[in-house]
């Protein structure tokens, strides 16, 4: 064991996080779900989700028998939604091709949708303690400052240098304990902003900190001004049901329920795929507009609420959708923007 490795175990035993939920009564299938929910994520925000999907979902074969729309719903609001699409993928691998039981090798952890090397070698280190290095984004941040590793971790070179350190300090013993700590690590002590360097068990061995200047490691992404585009989303109200249409698998929000879109204002192509007839219009008000932004562009959303005096007769036969109740919500996968405007409908039909 590697002096590094040796004061990491040490500070974890004294300060390390130890009550987490995914971490008591440790089972592949919770341990592989809560590293799924905590990619990109923080700890307290995926705590409940983590809680509410385990009592929907209590065993890898009761996700692998729900309906995607179901699992989606349970996930709304974490984001990067193609998490729980393979999540769910993966569930089926896993009672189909391995007969209920996760897999034990890196080679085939890996394999599974939506599962990466850091990600299986979480998994089998924790349960099976099995002596895999990792590198999360944390782990990350702490051997790029510690061993003064230069360059954005995004490029492959620097990824593989930051593999190296962490394969190279791994401990054969106390896996599990020892890539816990170095999560914790960065949660806590190494963070992004302000790190706590005096409080390090590792301050001695760190070059960052001998050249004063650990907020240069890692290596900043290149900075790219993201695009802006715009949409309008026609919300078609006819008393407390509003319709929703399913999107394709892939693309954005894949598989989630949203209002349909128009490219312009004009949302007339939206209201006759419905099957809108102009005698059903109410009213018809563009709302306050917004921004929402993913990783590679913003999106300017225009609502516009479409108050009808009846529902259409018929939806074109192509449009995967349902009305849904806000009074008793379906149960199906939601993207972000259509959820905030779903719980604020409310007052605007008042």
């Amino acid at each position: 064991m590697t002096p590094f490795a040796r004061s990491i175990l040490q500070w974890y035993d004294d300060y390390g996080r130890k009550t987490l939920p995914w971490q008591q009564n440790k089972t592949p299938y919770t341990v592989w779900l809560s590293e799924i929910m905590l990619q990109q994520t923080q700890v307290a925000t995926v705590i409940p989700y983590y809680q509410k999907f385990l009592e929907r979902f209590p065993t890898v074969g009761d996700l692998a028998k729900a309906e995607q729309d179901e699992v989606l719903h349970y996930w709304t609001g974490l984001g990067y939604y193609a998490r729980a699409r393979n999540l769910h993928k993966a569930a089926q691998v896993v009672m189909n091709e391995h007969s209920g039981e996760f897999p034990t090798t890196l080679e085939e952890m890996n394999a599974l949708p939506g599962v990466g090397r850091s990600t299986a070698a979480a998994v089998l280190s924790s349960v099976f303690k099995l002596p895999h290095a990792i590198l999360d984004g944390n782990v990350k941040r702490t051997l790029a400052r510690s061993f003064a590793i230069e360059g954005w971790p995004g490029k492959k070179q620097v990824e593989n240098q930051l593999w190296q350190f962490a394969e190279m300090h791994t401990p054969g013993q106390d896996v599990d304990k020892y890539n816990q700590a170095m999560m914790d690590m960065g949660a806590l002590v190494c963070t992004r902003s302000r790190p706590k360097c005096t409080l390090c068990p590792v301050q001695s061995f760190c070059l960052a900190n001998k050249q004063g200047n650990p907020l240069d490691y890692p290596g900043k992404k290149p900075k790219k001004q993201k695009p802006e585009k715009q949409t309008w989303f026609a919300i078609c109200v006819h008393e407390q049901q509003v319709w929703l249409e399913q999107r394709p698998s892939s693309g954005i929000w894949g598989g989630l329920h949203c209002f349909p879109q128009s490219d312009s204002s004009d949302i007339s192509l939206c209201l006759d795929s419905l099957g809108v007839v102009d005698h059903q219009i109410m009213s018809q008000t563009a709302l306050i507009a917004f921004r929402h932004t993913f990783s590679h562009y913003h999106l300017d959303i225009t609502p516009v609420l479409v108050k009808l005096s009846s529902l259409p007769n018929q939806v074109m036969e192509d449009s995967k959708g349902l009305w849904y109740n806000l009074n008793k919500p379906n149960k199906v996968g939601l993207a972000a923007p259509v959820k905030q405007l779903l719980d604020t409908l409310n007052y605007e039909l008042n």
